[in-house]
């Protein structure tokens, strides 16, 4: 971190599994809809913007909901209200969930807000063709110049990664005295050119060279004309951000997105090295029931306990 800013080290100590439960929303999926949690609230946020919502309500309502999704997945206001649940009942879960995952974890004032949230609502029109791109867009992993790629899979998607970075943002937004919303929308928008450009890494921007800057800047402005005037302008200011960490938006925004990149890879490390063990034993599986004193003796018969 570069001086003239009181680096929150003992906030990023107590975010890496929160944050690592709600990158998890990147894999989960429900019947309802196509796509994973993450790039259903990606849509979502953007129509909202596109509409006129306020950046700063957005990234309050899509960072309750994505904390609260930490632990209930798929099980959102819509779902709660479809199985019967008051306003007043839902919200409780909502607030249960958050508390359980997230209090003690983020910043006093963060936690306050997360309770106080409206639930997110997307906009009265469709977003922009760029947001569906960046959904189908993957993204390139590890790469580095004069190697081969380093294939993972399923790969994320960048309005994954963007919406990630987004709520990260606002979630560190109090330590580095940002505007959330502002960290928010940077998050959202700074890979606004892949929309247009595949993602080669680190390897292919170096290939690029001289060009990449010209490259980038060209197809940033083209995606820019499809927003409303007031929406491009404000996102274009907030780009440069992405140059330092000398600002407390360049700082909370550089900190979600590394912290989102390399607990992406952290995944698919845990993904390669899962096993039955940590199912049965550390999961807890087969859990406290009535009935688990005969699941396991089945299990035990059948050769299937670790």
């Amino acid at each position: 971190m570069t001086t003239g800013l009181v680096a929150p080290i003992a906030r990023y100590a107590a975010v890496g599994g929160l944050f690592r439960e709600v990158g998890d929303l990147k894999r989960v999926r429900t019947a309802d809809a196509d796509g994973s949690m993450a790039a259903r609230a990606f849509v979502r946020a953007w129509s909202a913007l596109v509409s006129g919502a306020d950046p700063t309500a957005v990234a309050d309502a899509e960072t309750a909901a994505a904390v609260a999704g930490a632990r209930l997945a798929g099980i959102d206001a819509t779902v709660l209200d479809e199985a019967g649940l008051s306003a007043d009942e839902a919200r409780d879960v909502l607030r249960r969930a958050i508390d359980e995952v997230a209090a003690d974890v983020v910043h006093p004032a963060t936690l306050d807000r997360l309770h106080a949230a409206p639930l997110p609502e997307a906009g009265h029109v469709a977003p922009p063709a760029f947001v569906g791109a960046l959904c189908r867009q993957p993204r390139a992993g590890a790469t580095a110049p004069g190697q081969a790629r380093l294939i993972v899979e399923p790969p994320e998607d960048h309005g994954e990664h963007c919406w990630a970075v987004a709520v990260y943002g606002a979630l560190l937004a109090e330590d580095h005295g940002a505007d959330r919303g502002e960290a928010f929308l940077l998050g959202l928008a700074h890979h606004l050119h892949n929309a247009v450009l595949p993602d080669a890494g680190f390897a292919g921007e170096t290939l690029l060279g001289e060009h990449l800057d010209g490259v980038v800047d060209r197809l940033t402005e083209r995606v820019l004309a499809t927003l409303p005037d007031g929406l491009a302008g404000r996102v274009r200011g907030l780009l440069g951000a992405r140059a330092d960490a000398d600002t407390p938006l360049g700082a909370t925004f550089h900190a979600a997105d590394v912290l989102d990149r390399v607990l992406q890879t952290h995944h698919h490390a845990r993904a390669a090295a899962f096993t039955a063990r940590a199912a049965l034993v550390d999961l807890e599986l087969v859990h406290a029931s009535p009935v688990q004193e005969h699941q396991n003796a089945v299990l035990d018969a059948a050769g299937l306990l670790p």
